[in-house]
């Protein structure tokens, strides 16, 4: 059982609700989802009307487009084709619908709350790098179990989801999940159970489900995790996401009051602060960061009553 078979809702909520929301700026997960979207309607588009040359085709004859980008098992044999590592990562089964609408919907519902805690531009770069260290780790299986004879091909984006899926569960393990939105279970429990029967596809072989991708998302996963590795801190610093518009927000202002100086200049480093955390997520914040947003809020819950 692949990645895309498994069922779940969240029971409560931890960061992002589950839910639409039409309201606020758009995720940078949704923008993931519609993307590969897109591109999967381009390999519909791009596919043939029959598989008269399977080689050409595509896997499965599934299009040139599809070919051009699926990851190959014989990738060793032609390292200019070293793109393949990311981009299979965007591809999904133009024959099987449900291959990108389970893994869609996966990453939606947990990459929402994973994206909220670590930020943006974190992320994505966690979301890519997954995708390329899952791919590698399929490439260096089927190496070793067909050595690069085969002329097989893999594509989906579950090995990146079952990253974030992972990640999900060691940030939040006591978070209570509905499987098929009946049975609460805990995060750990359900991240226990999809390494458990990647491990038993993976050495069974009984499928074309590409196991091995879906163990090395999760061995990245919990390397990131346990390493503490901070994947913005790996690339140049001028690089960043452009941040979503956000509506100007709405003051009350009172000609009889004057703001003191040093509350102004206060309420501007908090506004950098929470710009920070929009941007990389709360754990960027230094303890002196984290102390004056306490502080904040404290006089600002006082000023309330």
């Amino acid at each position: 059982m692949g990645i895309y078979d498994r069922d779940y809702e969240r029971n409560g909520g931890y960061g992002q609700q589950p839910g639409l929301r039409l309201d606020g700026p758009r995720t940078l997960t949704t923008n993931l989802v519609l993307f590969t979207f897109g591109i999967y309607l381009v390999q519909l588009l791009t596919q043939p009307s029959e598989a008269k040359f399977p080689g050409v085709n595509g896997p499965g004859g599934s299009g040139w487009f599809t070919e051009l980008f699926a990851l190959h098992g014989n990738l060793l044999q032609q390292p200019w084709r070293i793109f393949e590592l990311l981009t299979y990562g965007f591809l999904h089964a133009p024959n099987d619908l449900k291959h990108i609408l389970w893994n869609m919907v996966g990453l939606w519902f947990f990459g929402r709350t994973v994206e909220s805690h670590y930020g943006r531009r974190e992320y994505l770069l966690f979301y890519l790098v997954a995708i390329v260290f899952a791919g590698a780790v399929w490439l260096v299986a089927e190496y070793l179990s067909h050595q690069g004879q085969l002329p097989v091909s893999m594509l989906g984006a579950s090995g990146g989801l079952t990253a974030v899926l992972i990640l999900f569960a060691l940030n939040f393990p006591n978070v209570e999940l509905l499987v098929f939105g009946i049975l609460p279970v805990r995060a750990w429990m359900i991240a226990v159970f999809c390494i458990g029967t990647d491990v038993l596809g993976a050495i069974q072989r009984t499928s074309n489900v590409a196991f091995t991708a879906h163990l090395g998302g999760a061995l990245f996963a919990y390397l990131y995790f346990k390493q503490g590795w901070k994947l913005g801190n790996m690339t140049p610093t001028g690089w960043s996401l452009p941040s979503p518009k956000r509506r100007p927000k709405l003051r009350v202002h009172d000609p009889g009051e004057n703001k003191p100086e040093a509350e102004s200049e206060t309420d501007k480093i908090v506004d950098e602060i929470l710009k920070k955390i929009q941007a990389q997520g709360q754990d960027s914040l230094t303890r002196r960061e984290r102390r004056i947003l306490e502080k904040a809020s404290k006089e600002y819950q006082r000023k309330r009553k």
